[in-house]
């Protein structure tokens, strides 16, 4: 005979899918990943999430009762990878949301845009694009790119933005580039982040 009783798991799943949704709850505890797998999920998906415009996230990645010595070491490898992408502007913070969860603060995208270079990380691997992926892209994007430049340029205080323009543009579609996946969807994306970007510039 079943119980009529809900477990207390069952409640508190319900009232995180209540409060931050399927699209920002990223779950590893049921796929059961290798801790690479894992990271590189966490990471792709963060970026996703940072650039569709989400402001808090759920990454459950269970208790690790059944793994040695009772610790995950998936959870490890997340709150592993916390401080990279807080140096990238990815995440802004994080916190324990229950013993098998935490929940990430994204970065805006203009933090992402604004993190200086020179703080990533020594060994994180940046396979930057060249100037010739900008040809790829849609006179819509470029358009925007440009004025995501120019826009940014002038917030800094330059004086002749238009000289910097071309290596500006290109800076900004690095640092996002590794948040969208490339193709049609991929390009919308990624004016819709542009788009977003100016928004906060001119807050």
């Amino acid at each position: 005979m079943r119980s009529g009783r809900v477990s207390l798991h069952s409640v508190l799943r319900a009232f995180d899918e209540s409060e931050f949704g399927p699209k920002n709850t990223l779950n590893l505890r049921e796929s059961l990943p290798t801790v690479a797998d894992a990271r590189f999920r966490a990471e792709a998906w963060l970026r996703e999430r940072q650039v569709g415009g989400a402001t808090e996230v759920l990454i459950v990645t269970g208790r690790g009762n059944q793994s040695p010595n009772g610790v995950s070491p998936v959870r490890e490898a997340i709150l592993g990878l916390m401080p990279s992408l807080r140096r990238n502007g990815v995440v802004a913070e994080w916190r324990e949301h229950s013993p098998g969860s935490v929940v990430v603060k994204l970065g805006s995208i203009r933090a992402l845009l604004e993190t200086p270079r020179r703080r990533r990380h020594r060994g994180e691997a940046e396979l930057s694009p060249g100037p010739e992926a900008l040809k790829d892209l849609e006179p819509d994007t470029i358009e925007l790119l440009r004025r995501l430049a120019i826009r940014s340029l002038e917030s800094l205080g330059v004086r002749e933005p238009q000289s910097f323009v071309e290596s500006e543009m290109l800076a900004k579609f690095n640092s996002l580039a590794a948040s969208v996946q490339p193709g049609v969807e991929g390009e919308a994306r990624l004016r819709a982040a542009i788009n977003v970007a100016l928004d906060q510039l001119d807050d």
